[in-house]
């Protein structure tokens, strides 16, 4: 899909903010000058303008024009120099294994380096966790865990913190615009393989169940599956995807919408699930539709959900809850060089598992 006018004209000036091409106080183009140089209108000229505005990263003085909004570094008169720092963790689910390994990894090793914990779980809510990063930079915590929720966009508070360079970790997910500091496991290499091993076994037509792509992670396993099959030199039938929007999910229909899609998919000889939940709904409507005649496609997953012989994709979680406080700790100390780290994940097969 082709990126709004509006969105290039903003992301380009989020870049040159990013790159030090605009430093903090710069004159922004006017509305009319943007218009000419992007040639559109100064209707949309002036909508981008707004949104960054909004955003914080820009500011507007009446009769001087629009400046980058300086850095302000919020005063923190009741921490004193030496105290315990305080991270505020904020996740949007703890339904899952995955999530309480991964919470459980967080503080041990935040308990390691001795620091004290606030934690919030937003449901999944957007706004829920723009009022959580609010109230936590109220009390005044010293740095930020966040594993943002499933939308579209991320949230302006996110974005606010990693432009402001408050000490801020982002796991499992990454921003594409502005550098921030990030760690995930490496979702495009995990299906890439599981794909690619699902076609050496001799699977051509592989169903694809995943939540609508609105994050990095979505559209990083997706395109681990797309290059997959290029690299057999083989065509991608999207008629064989199931992309679940958030909402059938949240409602608790996914279960019922992947039943009615695998039953129109009767020559499939596989299915991958992006993640453990869905690879759950896939199991059941196996079962529903196949009826253990013994044709039934192989079923494969990202995570491990807890079904006997399913190949799966491991996530290092221990190493992954390592690595973010390491970074947060990085900028704790002084030190702020955004990067994403990737953690490697493993592709286990049936005769790798213990079912002993």
């Amino acid at each position: 899909m082709e990126q709004p006018l509006y969105k290039r004209i903003q992301n380009d000036i989020r870049r040159r903010i990013q790159s030090g091409e605009l430093q903090a106080g710069a004159l922004i183009p006017s509305e009319k000058d943007l218009a000419q140089r992007y040639g559109v209108s100064q209707i949309t000229s002036k909508n981008a303008l707004n949104g960054l505005v909004e955003e914080g990263l820009l500011v507007r003085y009446r009769g001087k024009g629009t400046f980058v909004r300086e850095l302000v570094i919020p005063e923190e008169p009741h921490l004193q120099s030496g105290a315990k720092k305080t991270i505020a963790i904020i996740l949007p689910t703890m339904k899952t294994k995955i999530d309480q390994q991964l919470l459980d990894g967080l503080e041990r090793y935040c308990a390691d380096r001795g620091y004290d914990l606030l934690i919030r779980i937003t449901r999944e809510s957007q706004e829920e966790e723009y009022r959580a990063i609010k109230q936590f930079q109220e009390r005044g915590v010293d740095g930020f865990i966040i594993f943002p929720v499933e939308q579209e966009s991320y949230n302006n508070a996110i974005l606010r913190l990693s432009l402001d360079r408050v000490p801020l970790v982002l796991v499992d997910r990454f921003l594409k615009e502005i550098k921030a500091y990030s760690v995930s496991s490496d979702n495009y290499a995990g299906v890439r393989e599981a794909i690619s091993s699902l076609l050496a076994a001799g699977h051509m037509r592989i169903a694809f169940l995943s939540p609508e792509i609105t994050n990095s992670v979505t559209d990083e396993r997706a395109k681990g599956f797309e290059a997959a099959f290029m690299e057999q030199g083989l065509p991608i039938d999207k008629t064989l995807w199931c992309m679940l929007d958030l909402e059938t999910i949240a409602e608790g229909n996914g279960q019922r919408e992947i039943v009615r899609f695998l039953s129109d998919q009767s020559d499939i000889t596989a299915v991958f699930a992006v993640n453990a939940e869905l690879a759950r709904y896939a199991h059941y409507a196996i079962r529903e539709i196949w009826k253990g005649a013994g044709n039934e496609p192989q079923l494969a997953a990202f995570d491990d959900p807890d079904l006997d012989g399913i190949p799966f994709i491991r996530q290092q979680l221990d190493d992954v809850s390592r690595r973010v406080v390491d970074l947060l700790s990085e900028q704790l100390s002084g030190t702020h060089e955004p990067r994403r780290e990737v953690v490697p994940v493993q592709w286990i097969w049936p005769n790798d598992l213990d079912f002993t």
